[in-house]
Formats: structure tokens, sequence, C-alpha cells
């Protein structure tokens, strides 16, 4: 590989992202196309602003009809969530994760843009939790394997607050194709 071969690359990486720009109408960036999935597999209305403070936006229908939620798309299920600390924060956490792996180096590695897991924190829950076992809570905040257990909503699901549909599933399952 030469640095030619990069500056190629680029350029298709380029042009891949104006196309995705056009779907999700906004910058193809990890974190927007994370959130325009889950808005539309899970019927968020997301906020206007990109930036704003405490949730990208609500759930329109279901049980958690008018909850705010803060999606997050991450590349690796490391069992690590971003934990908002300000004085407004998100009433639930929406996070898209690819394959579980354990944290450290990321040299030599690559993180694709699958989805082979979804999970939903409760934001009050949570706290809770981790304040009883004085764990820092931040941005990244160490969230243990059970806790990530039972907020699992796919593939199997353990958490009650939101059943999906096989149409949410199936759909989901499109974002699993690690190529």
């Amino acid at each position: 590989m030469t640095i030619k071969d990069l500056a190629n690359l680029i350029s298709k990486k380029n042009s891949l992202d104006t196309e995705i720009s056009k779907i999700i109408g906004r910058p193809a960036e990890k974190g927007h196309v994370g959130e325009y999935i889950a808005s539309q597999i899970f019927d968020i209305e997301l906020s206007d602003s990109a930036t704003n403070k405490g949730s990208d936006g609500y759930f329109r229908t279901g049980n958690l009809s008018n909850k705010q939620v803060n999606v997050k798309f991450y590349g690796k299920r490391e069992g690590i969530l971003d934990v908002n600390t300000t004085t407004s924060p998100p009433e639930y956490y929406l996070v898209l994760t690819g394959p579980l792996s354990s944290a450290g180096s990321s040299k030599g590695t690559s993180r694709p843009w699958i989805i082979e897991s979804v999970f939903l924190f409760e934001h009050e829950k949570l706290i809770e939790i981790l304040q009883k076992k004085g764990i820092q809570i931040g941005i990244p905040t160490s969230v243990s394997k059970d806790n990530w257990e039972r907020a699992e909503l796919y593939p199997h699901n353990t958490n009650n607050s939101m059943i999906l549909t096989e149409d949410q599933k199936d759909v989901l399952s499109l974002f699993n194709k690690n190529q």
C-alpha cells in the first residue's frame, strides 16, 4: 500500500460519505449515522440540532413515548458507555454496538460500522447502580457485563422496557454484515 493508494481510497470514501449524507441529512459521521438508523428503526424524533444538550431526541411511540433518548453507535462493545453528567441528562441511552471486544489497543484493527447488538439503559437506574458500586461516572464509564446483559434488546431481548418486532429485528440484521 502506498500513499497514492490511501489517497484513492479516501476519495472513494468521500464519495460514499456524500451519498450517506444525502440520506441522513447530516454529515456522514458515525454518531449521526447511528442516530439516523435508530430514528428509523425505533421511531425516534431527532432534535433539529445535532448538538442538543442531553439527548438526541425522543421516542414517538410505544411505552417509551415522549421519553428523551441519547443514541450511541459504537464499533465494538467494550463495556464502556459515555454517560451524560450534565444537568440535563437523557432518560434513556439506546446503544448500537458492533462485536464484543475487550478494551485495549486498536493498533492493526478496524471498527466496521456494524450492529451486532442493541441495548437500552434507563439513565436514573444506571446511575444508581454505578454509584452503589463506586464507579466513576462520565465519559467514558465502565459498565459491567451483567448490566449490559439486562439492557439487551437485540439479538436477545432481556430488557422488558421494549420488545422488538420482527420487522425491527430484520432491519437491524441488515447492519450486521461485516464485509
